[in-house]
């Protein structure tokens, strides 16, 4: 499907960081549907694009049948490389270049509950898997974390439509910190585990569900930021072990820029580190893992890695490419 030129409808903030904007077709025709926990993917004007998840409060609509808007919450990244103040930027009117939505993080079919756990921004998708639970009349709870009240979005909407399945945590109350363990402990085995938010309450929630017997693949989650270059960073060297090929990636390129650069054929989509699709088996070699997606165990292992966003402890990796 071809991009969608998308007219801004309504641009407001809601809290002292988090802008609602909402989009409209340019030429006033109806939008493509969507299920829960997808997105749409903006091109900015220097380049490159942004990810954010299409929000739905209203439990009463079917958004797979197509829609008249998109809603987004945008939260202004301070440190960020100039997406989010862009979109912070627009003002009613303004006209803006998107992929259709895609979803990489959507609802699975199982029997049991569903437990939505949300950590700051990241509670634009999981508001959305929670109306689309609700129509659906399958049973959830809405775990909604943040640094405080006044800071997290969209609460009074979220409260409206989940009643007694929200329960929301602040670190400014005493008392009312979100507490990861005791609540996986409380969950029924046979539930299944949506988490977005910030690396650490992904790794955080991932690890102790895992300790309390659940199986990898009943623990779902998403993460909204990318990977940065950290202070010492160097280069390393991939070699392919299928033509012999070395390559040397320097701080501030992926693994995945630089073997694409050389002419490799790779396949990967979130470029986050949360999605696996990238996974590369590691011949030999120590990665520096700095995905959301392998385990703890598995990272000590070191027998695979996610070469969108890990890099290298040693001077050189093999990888089985």
């Amino acid at each position: 499907m071809s991009h969608l030129r998308l007219k801004v409808l309504e641009a407001e903030p809601i809290t002292a960081r988090i802008r609602s904007v909402v989009l409209v077709a340019e030429d006033g025709s109806s939008l493509p549907g969507y299920t829960a926990g997808a997105h749409i993917r903006i091109q900015l004007p220097a380049g490159g694009e942004r990810h954010y998840s299409l929000i739905n409060t209203d439990s009463t609509t079917d958004t797979t049948r197509g829609v008249q808007s998109y809603r987004l919450g945008i939260l202004l990244e301070e440190a960020g490389t100039g997406g989010s103040r862009y979109m912070h930027d627009l003002a009613v009117g303004d006209v803006i270049t998107v992929a259709p939505p895609k979803n990489d993080f959507s609802v699975a079919t199982h029997d049991g509950p569903a437990i939505l756990i949300a950590g700051g921004i990241g509670v634009t998708p999981i508001v959305a898997m929670a109306a689309e639970l609700k129509r659906a009349d399958r049973p959830f709870e809405f775990h909604y974390s943040g640094r405080s009240r006044t800071l997290m979005a969209f609460v009074e909407d979220i409260s409206e439509a989940c009643g007694d399945a929200l329960r929301v945590y602040c670190d400014d109350e005493d008392g009312n910190c979100i507490d990861l363990e005791r609540l996986t402990k409380s969950l029924a085995t046979d539930a299944h585990i949506y988490v977005c938010g910030p690396r650490g309450m992904i790794e955080a929630a991932r690890e102790r569900a895992l300790a309390q017997g659940f199986a990898k693949e009943c623990i779902h989650f998403e993460l909204f930021e990318r990977v940065e270059e950290q202070a010492g960073d160097k280069p390393f060297e991939v070699e392919i072990s299928s033509t012999g090929q070395i390559f040397t990636v320097p701080p501030g390129k992926t693994i995945i820029e630089i073997l694409e650069e050389g002419g490799v054929d790779l396949i990967y989509d979130c470029q986050r580190g949360d999605c696996g699709i990238c996974q590369t088996t590691v011949i030999k070699g120590i990665p520096d893992h700095r995905d959301v997606i392998l385990t703890d165990d598995e990272r000590a292992s070191n027998d695979v890695m996610q070469i969108c966003v890990s890099r290298a402890l040693s001077p050189k990796l093999v990888l089985d490419l």
